[in-house]
């Protein structure tokens, strides 16, 4: 049996231990987890397997021949492909020149494209479903949305016809059905005896999935488990600990106050991709968005900061009629955005994590365009406990976080300016179990203390657990209301899918 084996994995960052004896068995034909929190050494694993982290010390085998791996080329070499959370598609190239980027044919020393031609073409129509009719070989890349450039980076990985394939984080920024098509070809590789290695935080995802499961914590192997053996509670301890596992999945109790007036409210909203919105959100309630992703939720959390215009419609805040052009507009307004990408759009990663936290309230504690570092220091110390963001030094660069602790940021840099109303795009998209469960009791701090809540949220249960009341959306419009018990996952399902008004079309 074709197997990777990789152990006795030591890697550390400055004073950071990310990896201490670690190991892992991947076999032929298995799609095996790779599981722990944020922070644990799962990306690091991952990418010293495919040659992206030169680590300290480890022990690399292929069917029991010791190899070593110094380089990405080297691991491809022996058969080792990856897909990352974090994109490298060239956008001013067409989406097969990514396709072939690295491993292009040649003849004579020269380019030769037309021998990969069928090749391509196999794998873009396989594909299809998740890239979307229009998406052609000559298409740009840059003109793809999140969840079409991860299905092409899986493209890239399957067109190199690996023998072992890393997915770490590769379902964060797909949709429901383009996820359903990522397992598909898993599947179809898994049965032809390619071995892969699957980072999920969603549980559900993994126990659909995998077969086995290797657990890490703290850069260490807890356990190597039976996946169909094992309940998924079992798994979150093992991942998180006994204490912060007992705080996953918790009942929480509703802030909502119904007797006070809404903090933000639209009548009738129009703006691209958001058709004829109305909505109300009272102080202390926490308003989830259903529906399948890409239905114009994120539009909807934009037009409500500003960053999509409406173009019809009234948004009134506090009971008061604005006009949001602009996000300096909804931010003097007690209206605050965790975005749907974090790397893209919610940090200055190369900037240090005091200077990430500082910038949403920078003018506030500056005096005639003076600022107190001190106050700053204070104030960013302050949100790193408060929100139990797990750092180095202040002066780090905010992409030395683990993605958990970048999420905590992204949030915690809007709480000293107070804001009435938090719009929250997908926030836990890409965390580990324990910081979701922080992230929930973020959330639920917030609305204790009246500030209201818009959720987008692509977990079902998630929207089930936090929401007071679920608007489902289906090609920018509101199609149902879901209030209390009426949220659940079922509901959800038929909502998004509107199989209630399909029914109700259909000839008796």
């Amino acid at each position: 049996m074709t197997t990777l084996a990789i152990d006795q994995v030591d890697k550390r960052y400055g004073g950071v231990q990310a990896l201490k004896d670690a190991s892992l068995e991947l076999r032929a034909g298995e799609v095996h987890g790779l599981l722990g929190p944020n922070g644990s050494g799962k990306s690091t694993l991952n990418k010293v397997m495919s040659g992206a982290v030169k680590p300290d010390r480890a022990r690399i085998r292929v069917d029991g021949t010791e190899i070593s791996i110094d380089r990405p080329l080297d691991a491809q070499r022996h058969g080792i492909a990856s897909v990352y959370q974090h994109l490298s598609i060239v956008p001013h190239l067409t989406v097969a020149e990514n396709l072939v980027l690295g491993t292009e044919a040649t003849r004579a020393g020269f380019l030769a494209p037309g021998r990969q031609r069928k090749r391509i073409d196999e794998v873009l129509e396989r594909l299809a479903p998740g890239l979307g009719p229009r998406v052609r070989p000559d298409t740009r890349a840059g003109r793809l949305g999140p969840g079409q450039s991860q299905i092409l980076e899986l493209g890239k990985a399957w067109l190199r016809d690996p023998r072992f394939l890393v997915l770490d984080e590769a379902t964060a920024s797909l949709h429901r059905d383009q996820v359903e098509l990522l397992f598909s070809v898993v599947r179809e590789l898994t049965a032809d005896g390619v071995g892969v290695v699957f980072v999920s935080h969603r549980m559900e995802e993994v126990l659909a999935l995998c077969q086995r499961a290797t657990i890490l914590r703290n850069g260490l192997n807890v356990a190597t488990v039976e996946v169909a053996e094992t309940t998924d509670k079992e798994i979150v301890r093992l991942m998180v600990g006994d204490d912060l596992a007992a705080r996953v999945g918790a009942a929480t109790e509703t802030n909502r106050r119904p007797d006070q007036d809404p903090v933000i409210a639209t009548t009738d909203l129009v703006a691209d991709g958001v058709d004829r919105v109305t909505l109300q959100v009272r102080p202390g309630e926490v308003l989830g968005l259903g529906g399948l992703q890409g239905q114009g939720q994120s539009e909807l959390l934009l037009s409500l900061f500003g960053a999509n215009p409406a173009g019809a419609g009234e948004i009134s805040v506090g009971g008061r009629p604005r006009r949001l052009g602009r996000p300096r507009t909804a931010i003097r307004a007690g209206i605050a955005l965790v975005p749907g990408d974090r790397g893209k759009e919610g940090l200055y990663d190369k900037r240090s994590i005091q200077e990430n936290i500082s910038t949403v309230s920078l003018r506030a504690r500056s005096l005639l365009g003076a600022i107190s570092m001190r106050k700053e220091r204070t104030v960013a110390r302050e949100q790193v406990k408060a929100m139990s963001i797990k750092i180095g030094s202040l002066d780090d660069p905010v992409s030395s976080l683990s993605g958990g602790n970048q999420q905590k940021v992204v949030i915690g840099k809007w709480l000293p300016a107070n804001p009435r109303i938090v719009l929250l795009d997908d926030p836990t998209k890409g965390v580990d179990v324990g910081a979701k469960a922080e992230i929930y009791t973020i959330i639920r701090a917030l609305t204790a203390d009246g500030v209201a809540v818009v959720l987008n949220s692509s977990d079902d249960t998630e929207l089930e657990e936090l929401a007071d009341r679920v608007l489902v959306l289906f090609e920018g419009g509101v199609v149902s209301e879901l209030e209390g018990d009426e949220i659940t996952h079922s509901a959800l399902v038929a909502s998004a899918l509107r199989v209630d008004d399909e029914e109700e079309a259909m000839p008796s």
